[in-house]
């Protein structure tokens, strides 16, 4: 995991004069360019990291500096041993253990977190996940049936590159063979899920480029507006926090959102439905009729009662 990643890249850079990105590149099996941004965010973090030019340069830390008490606050070392532990539960990670020891021996004992992480797994068997991750760090070939959100069903052969946990699930991002290109899946989509003998090589490099890729899609934003009842603004603040409200005198709630192609988001249709008579899309027009449309063929379930 990279927060794992990130506290060893720190202890190893005080230990050691210089290390450069190839080494711990290779060390950590990900991408030089991975390890670039890992030191961005530990100089972000305020660790005095030195950069060292020529063929034997690399990174190291500042002259005279040590890592002590000091060095990380209460709460810093709290919340990180807080992460790490809920990370260790869900994989039943030894390693992740021993950080969080080393990370003790620098704060003070019998001292209260005020920080809990719950990585919510009520989704996806923990057995799963462990699977993954085995697969993920031994670069091991799975194959599981998906049901993607058309609730088409397929099997899939994967090389698994990274586990991410965003939106309250859990996903495994890698190359699928069945497609021949990167994609990300939903663990709680995944079925008979199975670890294979068979290795591939490692391609985070690969994928880290695919990734920034994919990212150019935030330029092709859409808008959808929402109109909400004032009864359901705690459900659809829930949901949609970060984007921008605009409370009105009645109690309702204009919502704006930028979403991605909304008119195919399936993931949206479904949170709207949810919302009931609590929430009525505004624009676009075009979105209005497709959920008019599903609302319809739902009603014809319920039409002999």
């Amino acid at each position: 995991m990279k927060l794992e990643r990130l506290i060893s890249i720190i202890y190893k850079l005080l230990n050691h004069e210089v290390l450069s990105a190839a080494v711990l590149a290779e060390e950590y099996q990900v991408s030089p360019r991975t390890i670039y941004r890992d030191i961005d965010v530990i100089c972000a973090a305020g660790f005095p990291v030195v950069s060292y030019q020529g063929t034997k340069g690399g990174y190291g830390m500042m002259d005279g500096y040590k890592m002590d008490k000091s060095l990380l606050g209460t709460y810093d070392v709290n919340s990180l041993v807080t992460v790490l532990h809920s990370l260790s539960t869900v994989f039943e990670d030894e390693r992740a253990q021993g950080t969080i020891e080393r990370l003790q021996s620098l704060g003070p004992e019998h001292q209260a977190s005020s920080l809990s992480v719950d990585f919510e797994t009520r989704r996806t068997a923990p057995e799963a996940l462990r699977l993954l991750r085995t697969a993920v760090t031994g670069h091991k070939v799975v194959t599981f049936e998906y049901i993607n959100a058309k609730s088409e069903r397929s099997v899939r052969k994967l090389e698994p590159v990274r586990l991410d946990f965003k939106f309250s699930n859990w996903y495994v991002y890698g190359y699928c063979r069945s497609r021949r290109d990167y994609r990300e899946f939903r663990l709680s989509r995944m079925l008979n899920l199975l670890l294979t003998p068979e290795t591939f090589e490692n391609h985070q490099a690969a994928a880290d480029e695919a990734a920034a890729a994919g990212t150019e899609r935030a330029g092709q934003l859409e808008k959808v507006v929402i109109r909400v009842r004032p009864e359901a603004l705690a459900e659809v603040i829930d949901h949609f926090n970060t984007y921008d409200k605009q409370f009105h005198e009645d109690g309702s709630m204009t919502l704006t959102l930028s979403v991605y192609q909304p008119l195919q988001a399936g993931w949206l249709r479904s949170i709207l439905l949810g919302f009931g008579s609590g929430a009525e899309v505004l624009e676009p027009q075009e979105l209005r009729v497709i959920l008019k449309e599903q609302l319809q063929k739902t009603l014809k379930l319920y039409e002999e009662v």
